[in-house]
């Protein structure tokens, strides 16, 4: 575990309070960034995490920030912000200089709601969703050559997102047409005008949102009430290929809902080696847990105390990188590898779910084969559809 340093505000202000947002960290892993402070004394905070030792370095304007404001980081080491001014949506890049805080206004954009994309893996531009009841815009909003530019206007009301290549160009969200019916995971060809596929339907009635995408071997987790069992379950399959998606039941917790946030990189062509963390909601708080699909059993870790839940990077080593922040550290990351815990073992994490660090530890294990879900117990529905059938199979989707 390591502990990284912080830069005092100018002004002396409170160090970061870790209660006011999580972390969004860039695709390659070396920037983070959140919205720090006490009360409404709010400004947007820079984390350098790819360096030999990560510290923060705030960056406080005149005046404070809204909490409902957002930031996204760019890996040249600048930081997006949004800001909401009436029915308008603003955005600035800020940058340290010296002492103070520079800004660089980028323009803004009329919606009625507006909301960030995660960042873009290419690390120099951002983009953000305005959601209607009939058509969502997606804005590019830096990284252009004359600020917030409309790259394309998707049918229906969307929401979510993830990339689904390193270039920027592909993006997936998870689409409700007006009128009703099943929210369905389209793709998105930003370099075509904004050419939407779609991208995942398991059944035809079924709602099926696709949560994180790794470039690198292809493994996509969704989350669908396919497997017909009353509620949404998480799932996992792979693009392009000839297998349904399957739905483990180590994967479902009955009292808690589990989240995906990162996977492992660099393990292309090889998706079910594939480390995958998550975050687990409870009523007794948030914790942590991995998970690939070649163990089919899911380790409950016991995160460091102040984590920034939902927050953390892979490295290739598949070292597992969560920030945190405390009373007593301002700014921290633990780090541990894929059969480590971040706490002792007799640690539990929250809600009374075992801190587990190796597979005897492990509190949720699948069942000799019990991984497949093509068909659920109870009446019989219809057979998914095989990923395979996704639009992106040749076309570069996986960068």
């Amino acid at each position: 575990m390591t502990a990284c340093a912080i830069e005092a505000p100018a002004d002396g202000d409170a160090a970061a309070d870790p209660e006011s947002g999580t972390l969004a960290i860039t695709a390659d892993g070396m920037y983070g960034a959140r919205l720090a402070g006490t009360g409404e004394a709010l400004f947007a905070e820079r984390w350098t995490l790819g360096g030999p030792e990560p510290y923060a370095v705030p960056l406080p304007l005149g005046q404070p920030e809204e909490r409902e404001a957002g930031v996204l980081p760019l890996t040249d080491g600048r930081v997006l912000i949004r800001r909401r001014v009436a029915e308008r949506h603003t955005f600035s890049l800020l940058y340290p200089t010296g002492p103070a805080t520079g800004e660089l206004p980028l323009g803004a954009v009329t919606a009625d709601d507006l909301v960030l994309l995660p960042p873009c893996p290419d690390g120099a531009r951002a983009f953000a969703l305005a959601p209607g009841p009939v058509s969502t815009g997606v804005w590019m909003v830096a990284g252009g050559p004359a600020g917030p530019e409309l790259l394309a206007t998707v049918p229906g009301h969307c929401s979510g997102g993830a990339w689904l290549d390193r270039a920027g160009r592909m993006l997936a969200l998870d689409r409700g047409m007006p009128g009703g019916g099943p929210v369905k995971a389209v793709a998105v060809d930003l370099a075509r005008g904004g050419e939407v596929t779609p991208l995942l339907q398991i059944t035809e009635s079924s709602n099926d949102r696709l949560l994180l995408a790794d470039a690198d071997s292809g493994l996509v987790l969704v989350r669908s009430d396919a497997p017909g069992r009353g509620d949404e379950r998480l799932g996992w399959g792979v693009l392009g290929s000839l297998r349904p998606v399957r739905f483990p039941e180590s994967l479902r917790l009955p009292d808690a809902v589990v989240t995906p946030f990162a996977v492992q990189p660099g393990q292309v062509l090889t998706p079910e080696s594939c480390a995958v963390a998550v975050r687990i909601d409870g009523a007794g708080g948030s914790w942590a847990g991995v998970w690939r699909p070649a163990d089919r059993r899911l380790h409950q870790l016991a995160p460091p105390r102040g984590w920034l839940a939902g927050a953390g990077v892979w490295d290739r080593a598949g070292v597992l990188q969560l920030p945190y922040a405390d009373g007593e550290v301002a700014c921290g990351v633990a780090r541990a590898g894929c059969e480590e815990t971040f706490g002792r073992k007799e640690d539990a994490a929250p809600g009374g779910h075992r801190a587990a660090g190796s597979a005897t530890d492990s509190t949720q294990t699948e069942p000799a084969g019990g991984e497949l879900s093509g068909a659920p117990r109870g009446p019989v529905m219809r057979k998914p559809v095989p990923l395979q059938q996704a639009p992106l199979t040749g076309r570069g989707a996986r960068g």
